[in-house]
C-alpha cells in the first residue's frame, strides 16, 4: 500500500497503525522504498527500509478517530493523505522493529525543532513526542483562516468553468486534481472561545451540514466566478430555488409579476400557495413592456420573476430594459436562465438583480444529478440564504461534486448543443411535416432581434409543432432511435417529450391550450450525439407522418 505525506506543514492529528509482515515476500527481496516529499517542502519521513516486507493496516475506528476538520481538508476519505509517523510490529511481543524505529526517527525529524509536543485528548490536534516513540500518524492540514480568493486570471469562460473555485480557490487542501467530497453532518470546534470566534466572525470554519459544506462551497464560487456574481446559494433543485427565492424576497401581501410561458410547477407554486400569504400575481406576455409598466404602476411590486428563453416556446426578455423599468419603481429582477446556460447569457450583466439556474440540466449537465443555484450580489442572496437554512433544501455533497464534474464540460456540450440545436431548427421549419419552429436563433422567433442583442449562443433546446393531432405526433416520437423519451433537457443524451402528455396530461385539451399547449408539440433538447446522426434520425422519423 503506497503512502504519501499531505501538501501542509501545519497540523498534526494522530491516530494508531498496526502493521503485519506481508507473508508472500521472501527474505532476499530487494527493498522497494520511496521518500515522499510534500509539495509544500516537508521533509521526507519514510526511510525505504523495510517497506516492501511491510502492509499498513488502519484500525477499523481510523476514520472517526480524524477530527472532522481532517475530514474536511483532506476529504474525509483520506488514504492517500494519511502518513505513517511509526509503528510497532505486534508479533514481536511488542518490541519495536528496526523499520518501526526508524520510521519514527523520521517523523520525529520532520518536526522543527523549536515546535512544541502538544498532547491532547481524543481527537485534537497533537505533535510528537521522540522521546518515548509513541505510535501516531501524521495528516497535515491547513488552517481554514487562512485567505484564499480566488483572483481570476482566466478570459475565458470554458477555462473558468474548469478552473473557478477550485484550482487557486477552495479551502479544501489536498494533490488531488478534483475537488473531494466531504461527507459530514457537522463541525466541531476545539474549545468555546473558539465556537464564540466563529459565531463574531474572528475564526472561518463551518458549523453544521445544511449550513454549508466545502465541496458545495467550490461548486458555489464556480458559479459566481462563471455569473460575475457576489454570491452565489446551491440548493437541492432547481424547483427548491425558485420557491425559496420567492419566499424570501415577496412578502405576504405583497405583488410578484411574472410571465405566461414558463415552466408548470413554477407557475402552480404561484397561482395555489403564494396567494394563501396574500401574494397577488400579474402575468404578462413576455414581451409586453406595456404591461410591465402598468403593472408596475399599479402594484406595489417586489419582484419580476421570469425564464428567458422561456419553457417551452423559448421567448425571450428584454432583460435590460425590464431591469431598468422595475429598478425605478423599486422592484428586484430575477431571471430564470436555465435555457441559456450562464455560457449563451449573462443576466447580472444586463442588470438583473438575480440569476436562476436548474443546475439538473445543461450545468449538471449529465442527467445523473438534482441542483439549482441563486447567484446575485451578497445583500440579495443572503436575504435568501437565512431562508434556505430554515427551510433545509440543502444540496447533498455528493450531488455538488457531480455538479462539479459536469461543469469542467460545459462549454463543450453547450458549444455543441447550440451549434446542433441552430442547424436542425433551421432544417425542421423548411420541412413541409413541421408546421412552427420555436427557437430564438430563428429570424421567424418574436423575440430574435432580441436574443441576437443579449445571448451569444441560442441553447440546445427546438420546440416545434409536427403536422398532426396527438396520436400521430406520438408516433413520430415513438419512431425517433435516438433520443429518450423523458421529462428534461440539457445533458449529453438527446431528449424528446411531447408536452401535452409529459407535463399537461392532467388537463383536458382546451385547457392546456389555454398555455399554448397543443397536442402536436414537441420538445427536443439536442445532446452531444454527432450532428448527421441526429439529422437522419429526425428526418427518418418525420417520414412517418402521413401527409393530409
Amino acid at each position: 500500500m503506497a503512502v504519501s505525506s499531505c501538501p501542509c506543514p501545519k497540523l498534526f492529528v494522530a491516530s494508531s497503525f498496526e502493521c503485519r509482515s506481508d507473508s508472500s515476500s521472501s527474505a532476499d527481496q530487494p527493498s522497494q522504498g520511496r521518500s515522499n516529499s510534500a509539495r509544500h517542502g516537508t521533509t521526507p519521513f519514510l526511510s525505504g527500509a523495510g517497506m516492501s516486507s511491510l502492509i499498513l493496516k488502519f484500525p477499523p475506528n481510523f476514520v472517526r478517530q480524524l477530527s472532522t476538520k481532517a475530514r474536511r481538508n483532506c476529504s474525509n476519505i483520506g488514504v492517500a493523505q494519511i502518513v505513517a509517523a511509526s509503528w510497532s510490529n505486534n508479533s514481536a511481543a511488542g518490541a519495536p522493529s528496526a523499520a518501526a524505529a526508524a520510521a519514527a526517527a523520521a517523523a520525529a525529524s520532520a518536526i522543527p525543532a523549536a515546535e512544541p509536543a502538544k498532547t491532547l485528548a481524543g481527537n485534537e490536534v497533537v505533535g510528537i513526542d521522540s522521546s518515548d516513540n509513541k505510535n501516531v500518524s501524521v495528516v497535515q492540514l491547513e488552517d481554514l483562516s487562512s485567505d484564499l480568493e480566488y483572483k481570476s486570471f482566466l478570459s475565458s469562460d470554458g477555462s473558468i468553468a474548469v478552473h473557478a473555485g477550485e484550482r487557486l480557490g477552495r479551502g479544501i487542501v489536498t494533490d488531488a486534481i478534483t475537488t473531494p467530497v466531504v461527507n459530514t453532518s457537522a463541525y466541531f470546534f476545539k474549545k468555546t472561545q473558539e465556537l464564540i470566534d466563529f459565531k463574531e466572525k474572528r475564526h472561518a470554519s463551518y458549523e453544521y451540514g445544511r449550513y454549508g459544506n466545502p465541496t458545495t462551497q467550490v461548486l458555489e464560487d464556480k458559479i459566481s466566478e462563471l455569473e460575475g456574481a457576489e454570491s452565489t446559494l446551491i440548493l437541492a433543485s432547481g424547483m427548491c430555488a425558485s420557491t425559496v427565492l420567492l419566499l424570501a424576497l415577496v412578502p405576504a401581501g405583497g405583488h410578484l409579476v411574472t410571465t405566461t410561458d414558463c415552466y408548470r410547477k413554477t407557475r402552480i407554486f404561484m397561482e395555489t400557495f403564494l396567494p394563501k400569504m396574500g401574494i397577488t400575481v400579474t402575468v404578462i406576455d413576455p414581451a409586453d413592456v406595456k404591461a410591465l409598466e402598468s403593472a408596475l404602476e399599479i402594484n406595489k411590486v417586489s419582484l419580476f420573476f421570469t425564464e428567458s428563453p422561456t419553457n417551452p416556446f423559448l421567448r425571450c426578455v428584454d432583460i435590460e430594459l425590464v431591469s431598468e423599468l422595475c429598478h425605478r419603481k423599486g422592484a428586484l429582477v430575477c431571471i430564470d436562465g436555465t435555457f441559456a446556460t450562464p455560457l449563451n447569457q449573462k443576466a447580472l450583466a444586463l442588470g438583473a438583480d438575480l440569476i436562476l439556474h436548474s443546475a439538473t440540466k445543461f450545468i449538471g449537465g449529465h442527467n445523473d444529478v438534482l441542483g439549482g443555484c441563486i447567484s446575485g450580489s451578497t445583500k440579495v442572496v443572503s436575504e435568501i440564504r437565512n431562508l434556505h437554512h430554515v427551510l433545509g433544501g440543502t444540496l447533498n455533497p455528493n450531488a455538488a461534486y457531480l455538479i462539479i464534474r459536469g461543469m469542467k464540460t460545459l462549454h463543450l456540450r453547450v458549444q455543441q448543443q447550440n451549434s446542433t440545436a441552430l442547424r436542425m431548427a433551421k432544417i425542421l421549419e423548411a420541412h413541409p411535416k413541421v408546421r412552427c419552429v420555436y427557437y430564438p436563433g430563428l429570424p421567424s422567433h418574436p423575440e430574435h432581434h432580441i436574443a441576437k442583442k443579449q445571448m451569444t449562443g441560442f441553447g440546445g433546446v427546438v420546440s416545434f409543432e409536427v403536422d398532426g393531432d396527438l396520436f400521430i405526433t406520438s408516433k413520430f416520437v415513438d419512431a425517433l432511435k435516438i433520443p429518450y423519451i423523458a421529462p428534461s433537457f440539457g445533458g449529453c443524451e438527446s431528449i424528446v417529450d411531447q408536452p401535452a402528455i409529459m407535463s399537461y396530461w392532467d388537463l383536458s385539451r382546451s385547457e392546456r391550450e389555454k398555455y399554448g399547449i397543443k397536442d402536436n408539440l414537441v420538445r427536443f433538447s439536442f445532446g452531444v450525439e454527432d450532428f448527421e446522426d441526429l439529422k437522419a434520425d429526425i428526418l427518418q422519423a418525420l417520414e412517418t407522418i402521413e401527409s393530409a
